[in-house]
Formats: structure tokens, sequence, C-alpha cells
């Protein structure tokens, strides 16, 4: 296997996080699981815009290969790695450099590929497979996830005049033609499992992901006061995220003010205005070497909670705490949400709720179970599923407590992304406040 060269690279670029070992270790598993069959996958296509390329996860993940147009063959016979690539045209524009078949001894220092070809040389390897595996679901890229991607190729396939078809489906059709004797199984189950528990290498880089949540979440409580919109504070996220390093943000972020904005679980219009007595919430991660991370705050216009603002946020986040407690390997989901439930009725049945309604939206928060909510990683939304089985040491996932009161059309959560740990939980978010006095504190502050 081929050494690492010594690059300079800046902290938005994979290799400054991850080295070829790292590479190779995943790879290594996919040959465990796919025996002597081929694995091929598919990286994404050509830029069709004006913004900076963005690879597929599953590409990303085996090989850090950040290439248009690649694609990449495990061969489980032999155990090698190789990618293949567009041959470097005469006019390539300067910027595009690790993207070409003429770029192989680099880029195999880069990232422990065995090989690079040109694309002609992929049909003529893949030749006389009986078995290839290939990622049946759509690659993530930026800004966004699996379930959005699955759901828009829904709406595409619904439209008449569309009828749909995703580059994924298209490269199978076309496996399938040129392979006929061959059988197509899809790698992403395979994938999916590998992904959902993350190394040691994976947990720095999503724990700095969380860290600038955090910090662009206590940037814009700082800033807030009446008369501004919601894009103020999303100005002031990018200003955190850019400056620290970060490519941008991981998903289109999160801002509603006031109750009519906040109900709309992921509003992203982001232009309301700040008016005095109205509650903020913000939900919003960076892209920090393509590993993202997810956060949830509430707080006051003015800079202080209102006694019914005081009591349901209060509440949510007096469950968020005692949930993040019980998150340990070992436990199942479903009693770690019990358990809290359990310990937090107490509390409900004993506090004079502002309207019955409201009380009734508390009681069913114990209920609901949707609290532990899903895996972040690649994807905020990340894919893998632990709902069913025990916690385990690497999980990253994001803890969302949420109550709703339709009546009064209220919503009200709070969010934290973090790693179940041999003994609990870390929150890579933890840096911005949960306590409601230490939140009145930074809120105007302008620090």
């Amino acid at each position: 296997m081929k050494s690492a060269a010594k690059v300079d690279a800046p902290p938005t670029r994979v290799w400054s996080w991850f080295t070829p070992e790292e590479f190779s270790r995943r790879r290594a598993h996919v040959f465990e699981q796919i025996g002597d069959a081929a694995a091929v996958l598919q990286g994404a296509g050509p830029l069709r815009g004006f913004e900076l390329f963005r690879q597929t996860n599953e590409v990303l993940y085996l090989t850090g290969l950040e290439a248009p147009q690649a694609y990449v063959l495990l061969d489980g016979q032999a155990q090698t790695a190789s990618a293949y690539l567009p041959c470097r045209p005469e006019r390539a524009p300067e910027e595009e450099t690790l993207a070409y078949a003429e770029d192989a001894d680099r880029i195999c220092a880069l990232t422990g590929l065995d090989a690079v070809y040109p694309w002609s040389e992929l049909e003529k390897h893949l030749a006389r497979r009986a078995v290839i595996f290939t990622p049946f679901q759509p690659g993530e890229g930026r800004m966004s996830s699996r379930d959005v991607l699955v759901h828009a190729a829904r709406m595409e396939a619904s439209d008449p005049w569309d009828g749909g078809g995703t580059r994924q489906d298209r490269f199978i059709a076309r496996l399938q033609e040129r392979f006929p004797d061959a059988e197509c199984r899809d790698l992403s189950p395979i994938l999916d499992a590998m992904r959902l528990i993350k190394s040691p290498q994976e947990i720095t880089v999503m724990r700095r992901a969380g860290e600038l949540s955090a910090r662009a979440v206590m940037e814009a409580m700082a800033i807030t006061r009446p008369g501004l919109r919601e894009y103020d504070l999303h100005a002031v996220m990018h200003r955190v995220f850019i400056e620290s390093g970060a490519r941008g943000e991981g998903y289109r972020a999160i801002i509603p003010a006031g109750r009519e904005n906040a109900w709309d679980g992921h509003y992203c219009r982001n232009d309301g205005l700040l008016r005095d007595g109205d509650l903020i919430l913000m939900d919003c991660a960076p892209d920090v070497c393509n590993y993202t991370s997810d956060i949830g705050r509430m707080w006051p216009v003015n800079g202080c909670y209102t006694a019914e603002q005081r009591a349901l946020y209060g509440f949510i986040v007096r469950f968020h705490q005692a949930l993040m407690r019980r998150v340990r390997p070992g436990v199942l989901p479903r009693d770690a949400m019990q358990e809290t439930a359990d310990e937090l009725r107490p509390y409900v049945d004993g506090t004079n709720w502002a309207t019955p309604a409201q009380a009734e939206g508390v009681r069913k928060a114990l209920e609901w179970t949707g609290h532990c909510s899903h895996p972040v990683g690649m994807a905020v939304h990340d894919v893998g599923r632990y709902h069913e089985k025990p916690f385990e040491p690497g999980l990253v996932i994001s803890l969302d407590p949420s109550l709703w009161v339709p009546e009064e059309r209220l919503y009200i959560r709070v969010e934290d992304t973090g790693v179940v740990t041999e003994d609990g939980f870390e929150s890579f978010t933890a840096l911005a406040p949960l306590d409601l006095d230490a939140v009145e504190d930074v809120v105007g502050s302008g620090a």
C-alpha cells in the first residue's frame, strides 16, 4: 500500500482530516462482505452550476476522491481498489487538479487506491463477473440526504411530463445491459451499516462540526433584537462557518421567528421579522470536510422568556437533559425514552400549565417516540437504522425532544448531536447553552 503524500491541505479538504489507511480499512471491510464479487460505484456527475464540486458520500467514504464523473471498482477476487476517470482535456481548468486519469500517482498517494485508469478500462475490468455489487440508493451530495432524494425521485416519477429516472437508475440499467449474465446486487445495506458507526477520525471531524454549530447559534443569540430579520441570524451563521474553515452549511438552516413560522418544522425561508415577545428557533450546522451536525435552540427575541415560554421550553430542555443521561451502550432507544418519561411525569402532573391545550401537548410529548431522532454523519439525516437495537459506542445521533400544541399552532423543541461513548453520551453541540438563565445572558449581549 502506498504511503500518504505530505499535503498542505486546507481544513476543507478530505486529506487534512483522513489518511489513506482510514479509507483502506473501510474498503477491507467491504471486501469481507462481498467475497470474490466486484463492487462498482458511480460518483457525482459534472458540475452544472457555479459551485464547488461535491462528491457522493459513498465514493467519498471509501476513497476520499473528489473528482467529477469518477467510478470506483473494488475487486473482491484481487482485493484491489481502482478509480476510473476521464482523461485530461487540452483546456482543462487550472483548479481542476486530481480529477483526471493523468493524476494517478498523486491520487493513489492520497487515497490509498491501488490504481487509476481511464474510463475506457472499466468495462474490460468488469467483464465475466458473476456478481456485481453497486448501491441501489441515490448518492447523497451537498446539502442533501437520502430521504430527501428518494422523495424527489418519487415526485419526478409522478410527473406526467417528466417520468423520473435518477442517475443511479441509469447506471444500474447500463450495468445490466452491458453485463447481462452478471447478478447485480445492492451494496447500499453494507455501506449503510458501516457508516452508522463512526471511526475515531470521523468523530474528531464531527466534534468540530458540532462545535461550529453551537458557536453559530451563540453568535446569533448575541446579536438578536427586535427589528432584525431571520436572514440577519443566517448571515452570522455563515460567517462563523466560513471563517472557521467549513465549506458553508450542511443543510439549509431553519431559523423561524414566531409561532406561524416555527409551526413548519422545516421552515427555511428565513426572511421573517424578529418581533418583541416572539421565540426564535434556530437549527443549523456546517459542512466540515463533508460531515455535518444538527442543533436546535429556542430563545426570546427581547432576551427574556415569558412565563409561558419558560414553562414549555423549560420542560422540553429538562426532558432533553434527562434523556441525554440515559443514552448509553446496551440500552434500547425506546427504553431510554420511557425511563425519561417516567422520571418527568410527576413534574408534568404537578405543574400548572397556562392552558388545557398546553397541558395536553406536554403529556403527549411524554409518550412521543421520536425524541431519539436520526443518525448524523455525512448527511444530516444519515443512513443506517438504530432504533430497534441497543445503543453502541461510535453511534452518532441527534436527540430532538419536541412538543406540539395544535390548537395554538405552538411548536417547541431542542436538539443536540453527539456520540454514544463507552459509558454514556458526549454532546458535540454542548457549547450552546441549554439553561434558560444562561440563554438570557447571551441574547442581545453582542458578545
